[in-house]
Formats: C-alpha cells, sequence, structure tokens
C-alpha cells in the first residue's frame, strides 16, 4: 500500500522560508517520479514542482521558480521542498504525489503565508 506522509507546513510571514518533507513507503521511491502539488481553498490542484526518480531533472511552476527547490534522498524514502520568499499566494495545502497524480490519498502539510 502505498503511503505518503507529508510534514514541515506552517505559519510564516510573506518572505519566510519553510522546508516540507514526505515520508514515503509501499512503493519503489528509488524507481518514481514525484511532485509536490497544492490546493488552495476553493481552487483545483496544481503541480508545483516535478523530480525524476534519480533526482537529477526538475521542473517548475513558472511562479515558484527561483523561490522553491525540489529533493529528493532515495535512501531514505524521502521527499523535499525547500519554500524560500514565500508569498501570501503560496498559502495552499501541499501534497506530495508519486508519479504526479492527483489521486490524492494523504493528508498533506498546510503552508499560511501571512502578517
Amino acid at each position: 500500500e502505498v503511503q505518503l506522509v507529508e510534514s514541515g507546513g506552517g505559519l510564516v510571514q510573506p518572505g519566510g522560508s519553510l522546508r516540507l518533507s514526505c515520508a514515503a513507503s509501499g512503493f519503489i521511491f528509488s524507481s518514481s517520479a514525484m511532485c509536490w502539488i497544492r490546493q488552495a481553498a476553493g481552487k483545483g490542484f496544481e503541480v508545483v514542482s516535478r523530480i525524476n526518480s534519480d533526482g537529477r531533472g526538475t521542473n517548475y511552476l513558472d511562479y515558484v521558480k527561483g523561490r522553491f527547490t525540489i529533493s529528493r534522498d532515495n535512501a531514505k524514502n524521502t521527499l523535499y521542498l525547500q519554500l524560500n520568499k514565500l508569498k501570501t499566494e503560496d498559502t495552499a495545502m501541499y501534497y506530495c504525489s508519486k508519479e504526479c497524480t492527483f489521486d490524492v490519498q494523504s493528508q498533506g502539510t498546510q503552508v499560511t503565508v501571512s502578517s
């Protein structure tokens, strides 16, 4: 059974930083592309960032380029997202996703950017 457990969210002021983590189990993590996706209140899911299975290829939503960094540690079955220079518009529930599907089954971690 695929299990993804996100953590690291919180309340932060504009311009602040957070580091999200996603602990994965139940599948071969090192063989799977992974994504961070988010959903703001009242809106649909959007892919924030993608990383391929070996970590050598990454993609970002234009709005977060230069501010967010995705990474992974295949030895620890863990996915990360470093969020810097946060904006109020980044407020959302953040989820990690195996193979970047929107079939979210995990609880996510809430990121709230507010002064």
